[in-house]
């Protein structure tokens, strides 16, 4: 009896060890955990010519995209495409198995394309772009935008629905493969973001002037809008600021262009009554969201508007502002400036 326990123990411990030796196996094909936190980042790699499993198994282990240099060469001899990884520089987005790394490996890297998205672009001008370069399709674009799960704490309760996530994709040059998912491009645009957010203490230089960040955001991203040189975004800014104290409605027809869905050369007054939350003609305060990512300056002028007495701007035909302090004087430029 003794003896058939025994027996049934070491069967017990011989697959628990079995188990155990599949699992750590099947770890070792896993990608390493993501650095820097939850939040990831492309990878770049180089692979140079003739070189052996070995050495692009060291390669990549430097740079924490596999656990093991010798599962990565067990992995491509017992494949038989050892011998087919091509050499070039590659992008990888963590986390990414190891199959995965090697089937891109064994195809090479997709063609990359370089794409510069302006300061001031809405994200339909954004997703167009991307479609317009052969990315990705714009219609999946905006609905990844709007429904894709983003693990960023400056996300948090932001309100659900097409324009959930404007504003909030850094306008960049940006190096991006053919293959490149949806998903991927507004990861690595939100993580840009974070990182100007960090570099420019951002939430804290909102909170000083007596905003959230979001309120911040959607101030620089009408500055962006309304202003044709850097001088003039604190300013802009700052009659922004003047007019939310007195609870002026902004009238700025750049909101007014965004709620119309559509860029015009000029508004028309039946175009000032459209029923929207981002008629900032019709609304008091602030509209809902951004309209536009705005770039480094205008992020800068909202969290530190110029203090002026203006309360009224209007534009000149070289793109600055005409200033003004009372209704009267601001008639008075629009007299002069917009015939």
């Amino acid at each position: 009896m003794k003896k058939k326990k025994y027996v049934q123990a070491l069967a017990v411990l011989a697959v628990a060890v079995l188990l155990g030796g599949i699992y750590s196996l099947f770890s070792l094909f896993q990608s390493p955990a993501v650095k820097n936190g939850h939040h990831r980042q492309i990878v770049a790699v180089v692979i140079p010519e003739s070189a052996s499993s070995r050495e692009v198994g060291e390669i990549l282990l430097a740079h924490n995209l596999i656990k093991s240099r010798w599962v990565f060469i067990l992995y491509t001899r017992c494949k038989g495409v050892d011998g087919q990884l091509k050499a070039g520089e590659y992008t990888f987005l963590p986390p990414l198995s190891l199959p995965r790394i090697v089937d891109q490996l064994v195809k090479g890297q997709p063609e990359i394309v370089k794409v510069t998205v302006p300061e001031g672009y809405p994200l339909e001008q954004i997703a167009g772009l991307l479609e317009e370069k052969g990315i990705v399709s714009k219609d999946v674009f905006l609905r990844e935008a709007q429904e894709g799960a983003f693990d960023y704490p400056f996300l948090a309760d932001l309100p659900t629905g097409p324009a959930r996530l404007e504003g909030y994709l850094f306008p960049d040059t940006y190096h991006l493969s053919r293959n490149i998912s949806a998903h991927e491009i507004i990861d690595l645009m939100l993580k840009r973001f974070l990182q100007e957010m960090e570099s420019l203490n951002y939430t804290r230089r909102a909170e000083q002037v007596g905003l959230t960040l979001r309120e911040a955001l959607i101030i620089a991203s009408l500055v962006e809008k309304e202003a044709k040189v850097d001088e003039e975004r604190p300013l802009i800014a700052g009659v922004i600021f003047n007019r939310l104290r007195r609870g002026m409605p902004l009238q700025i027809d750049a909101t007014v262009q965004y709620a119309l869905g559509s860029h015009r050369p000029k508004l028309f007054y039946k175009d000032l009554e459209v029923d929207s939350p981002y008629n900032t003609y019709k609304i008091t305060g602030l509209p809902p969201s951004p309209i536009a990512s705005p770039g480094r300056a205008s992020l800068l002028a909202a969290v530190n508007p110029e203090k002026t007495d203006y309360l009224y701007y209007v534009a000149k035909p070289d793109g600055t502002h005409a200033f003004a302090k009372t209704l009267a004087e601001h008639n008075a430029n629009k007299r002069k400036y917009q015939r």
